[in-house]
């Protein structure tokens, strides 16, 4: 009984103490400055409302600008790219008609400040499959590049894109580039069929394929063809910026004069005699350049419908098949007065020559494969020169094996 009566006091004086220990503290004197301060917020200046106001306005006005940099999803350090060294040389340059370059999510933004860029199509023949000059002419061309990313190469080889092994071989040495295996076969189809009837065909499809292929290929509207024998120093992008006014074609001019394979009273004759519309109704130059067909700049568009016909009759005129030389004057006919003529820069020149740090091109100095006469064979050819090890890859050889 006394335990339990000394339990509930004790009890009761813990419950009054919790109870009590609130009133403890003094209440807080409601008109003292402490309390003004905790339910009135500051008053702002006027003047720096205007400014927070004004800063508003201004940040949500600069979302109306167009973009002035973007970032490539395919650049794994996301540098920020300006767009106006797009065009720093050109201001007006236009690009290929065709795709739009893949990858690039801001394309609205270049549209909206006038430009759209697309691909650079180039495109190569070669009759004898070899890797190793496909690999050098890729590497240099995308090298001497600024934007590598806008270059979209078409290899034609004789087995086209059913060869998978040479196009990953290439693609593991270029995996970000943008390329394409072609067959042969529609575009030497096209060409036996122009031929149909001809005296004399022509048997070296390398000279004539440049002509046929958008025929075949209508995507490719307009592009540069680019022989494989060639190693390139330049930036071809820059041949988008070329007005071709009303040519279709535009190349450099080799000035080994056309009176060395045609004899200048042959063609006086002709160009009084025939009345085709290809022949110049005014007398041919006695000293007449050639067009180097190393690189032609090509626009499907204004080819004329009867350029292959006018290469054909040329070259049975001239009865070319029967000649030993290399260079088929018939092109050069054909062309006459009918393509634009290029900066001599984008002549191939050789190493040994005085203006070579000029050029933007020069020859293949390495191995190659070597088709024969018939086509059915082919034959090795050593190097007789060095330029060509600076630019393959240093893997290309464990992975083309060889």
């Amino acid at each position: 009984m006394s335990s339990s009566s000394s339990y509930i006091p004790s009890w009761s004086s813990a419950t009054q103490r919790r109870q009590l220990e609130p009133s403890d503290n003094p209440s807080p004197d409601v008109s003292g400055p402490q309390q003004s301060l905790i339910e009135q917020a500051p008053t702002p200046k006027p003047l720096f409302q205007l400014i927070a106001l004004g800063l508003i306005v201004f940040l949500g006005l600069l979302q109306f600008l167009p973009a002035t940099h973007f970032r490539d999803p395919s650049d794994p350090f996301r540098n920020w790219v300006p767009f106006s060294s797009v065009d720093s040389e050109n201001t007006t340059r236009n690009y290929f008609p065709g795709e739009v370059i893949r990858g690039i999510s801001v394309m609205g933004s270049l549209e909206s400040m006038g430009k759209r860029m697309e691909f650079v199509h180039i495109v190569s023949w070669m009759e004898c499959l070899d890797l190793r000059m496909l690999a050098v002419l890729a590497n240099s061309t995308l090298s001497g590049s600024r934007y590598p990313n806008l270059l979209h190469f078409h290899f034609f080889i004789p087995k086209g894109n059913e060869d998978k092994v040479s196009f990953f071989k290439l693609k593991v040495l270029f995996p970000h580039s943008n390329l394409e295996m072609h067959g042969q076969e529609e575009v030497k189809e096209a060409a036996r069929t122009a031929m149909s009837g001809v005296k004399h065909p022509i048997f070296k499809y390398e000279e004539i394929v440049p002509f046929i292929i958008p025929s075949v290929h209508r995507f490719l509207g307009k592009f540069i063809y680019i022989s494989p024998n060639v190693i390139v120093k330049g930036k071809v992008e820059e041949l988008t910026g070329v007005d071709l006014s009303n040519y279709a074609i535009a190349a450099a001019e080799d000035c080994s004069s056309l009176e060395t394979y045609v004899n200048s009273d042959v063609l006086d004759a002709i160009q009084r005699s025939a009345s085709k519309p290809w022949v110049s109704e005014t007398p041919y130059a006695k000293i007449s350049c050639m067009p180097d067909l190393s690189l032609i700049l090509i626009d499907l568009r204004r080819l004329e419908k009867d350029f292959l016909e006018a290469f054909l009759w040329w070259n049975k005129v001239l009865n070319w098949s029967e000649r030993s030389s290399r260079r088929n004057p018939a092109i050069s006919l054909a062309l006459y007065n009918r393509y634009l003529k290029l900066s001599s820069s984008w002549l191939v020149r050789d190493s040994t020559s005085l203006v070579f740090n000029e050029s933007f091109l020069t020859g293949y100095d390495g191995p190659k494969t070597v088709c024969s006469e018939s086509g059915d064979s082919a034959t090795s050819e050593p190097a007789h020169g060095n330029l060509w090890t600076e630019h393959l890859p240093s893997t290309s050889d464990r992975i083309m094996g060889s």
